[in-house]
């Protein structure tokens, strides 16, 4: 093994390093990043079966100098997979873009002759920028968000509790969107990692500066979870990141228990749609495939757009407001997603985005909800947004609902 020089040795290399690196930025500018080796991804599991509905098994990677000991045991998430070496060595492995991460312990060495697709996260990790918004929740479900000193969300855009207060006691700072990151800040404030979403996918040449620095980026992938339990399990990542795998295991163990008892209850068979209305008239539902569709089961709901068509990549796909209205209008449910527009208030401005709405059956018996930006942050309550959808679908309290709201 290579002796390691100590994390914050390299930062003062990297500090010397940027002046060349953000000359050469504008040169890098039209460069995408080197491509890693292709593998295959794991199949998507159900929202209530995980793994175990599904063929998910990948090798440990070899790794020069270390023995493999063991795998995390991972219930639904198939999107990455956690193992464990010798002397308190880890490797998270990315199944969606074969990026494996080694997890060094703080004072040992980093391995030598490591494969071209593994990263190095050099322990202690207590500098991170965070990017990726759905991580935030599941570090402050472990304790975590105290490594997190940078953000590339502004405060007043940040709905968990404890990124806010991070804010405003002075532990977390903004450190620039995801695709115009300060890479001044990173190098001052010795950043040793980047979780970023798959948003920087997009920006390529952001990454390579990132990575130019000597700042590893791990690409956040749980939208890519099927079965909602399988987000709220990437929690095993940063807990591994952070050697809080205990707090994490109890963390999880709570959700499932949530989840398995509303889903111990008989389906209801009514219909649920989730959409949004662009300003072109379009409408913006969620794929089948996608988790939402998912919670509506696990509810006790039908999805429905089930049987629909999909088209395109990502979780959403667009459809006319005729398509639309041949396949909702008699639901039971409409819930109106305001993520992107900011929402509505009532259900007259969803009349007042189409007028034919007036005629939906859920409009009619004043069964019409609205989602906020908060429930999309919130991964470390994903059963209990799944009780909520219960709650609506099973005719419950309403007082007791927490992400969605009754329009009137």
């Amino acid at each position: 093994m290579q002796q390691q020089g100590g994390k914050r040795g390299l930062r003062s290399v990297a500090a010397l390093a940027l002046a060349a690196v953000l000359l050469a930025s504008l040169a890098l500018a039209g460069c995408g990043a080197g491509s890693s080796k292709s593998g295959s991804t794991a199949a998507n599991g159900i929202a209530s079966g995980g793994r175990a509905s599904v063929d998910v098994e990948y090798a440990p990677p070899e790794v020069e100098g270390l023995t493999f000991d063991h795998a995390m045991d991972l219930q639904y998430a198939t999107q990455f997979d956690i193992y464990y070496y010798n002397d308190g060595y880890k490797v998270i492995s990315s199944h969606g873009d074969s990026r494996d991460y080694l997890i060094v312990p703080e004072g040992a060495s980093v391995p030598s002759n490591l494969p071209s697709n593994m990263h190095v996260l050099q322990q202690p990790l207590d500098q991170i920028y965070l990017a990726g918004t759905s991580a935030m929740a599941l570090f402050a479900a472990i304790d975590g968000v105290g490594a997190i000193t940078m953000s590339g969300v502004e405060a007043s855009d940040w709905y968990v509790p404890a990124a806010k207060e991070a804010y405003a006691n002075g532990t977390m700072v903004y450190a620039g969107k995801y695709s115009q990151p300060d890479y001044e800040m990173f190098v001052s404030k010795g950043c040793d990692l980047a979780v970023e979403s798959t948003m920087i996918l997009h920006s390529p040449e952001v990454q390579e500066q990132i990575e130019r620095l000597g700042v590893p980026v791990f690409i956040e992938r749980s939208s890519y979870e099927t079965a909602p339990l399988g987000r709220s399990e990437w929690v095993m990542c940063y807990a591994a990141m952070l050697n809080k795998e205990d707090a994490a295991r109890a963390f999880f163990d709570s959700q499932v228990q949530i989840v398995q008892s509303v889903e111990g209850e008989a389906p209801t068979g009514k219909t649920v749609a989730v959409f949004s209305i662009n300003s072109d008239g379009s409408v913006v539902i969620r794929k089948p495939s996608d988790y939402i569709p998912q919670m509506i089961e696990s509810a006790g709901g039908a999805y429905a757009f089930n049987g629909i068509e999909e088209q395109g990549t990502g979780t959403t796909m667009r459809i006319s407001m005729e398509k639309f209205y041949t396949t909702a209008k008699d639901a039971d449910y409409l819930i109106y997603n305001g993520t992107i527009d900011g929402g509505v208030m009532s259900v007259q401005d969803i009349i007042d985005k189409d007028s034919t709405f007036s005629s939906y059956k859920a409009v009619q018996e004043g069964h019409v909800y609205g989602i906020g930006t908060d429930m999309y942050q919130r991964t470390d309550q994903l059963a209990e947004q799944i009780t909520d959808l219960h709650i609506i679908v099973s005719g419950g309290d309403e007082s007791q609902l927490t992400f969605i709201k009754h329009l009137n």
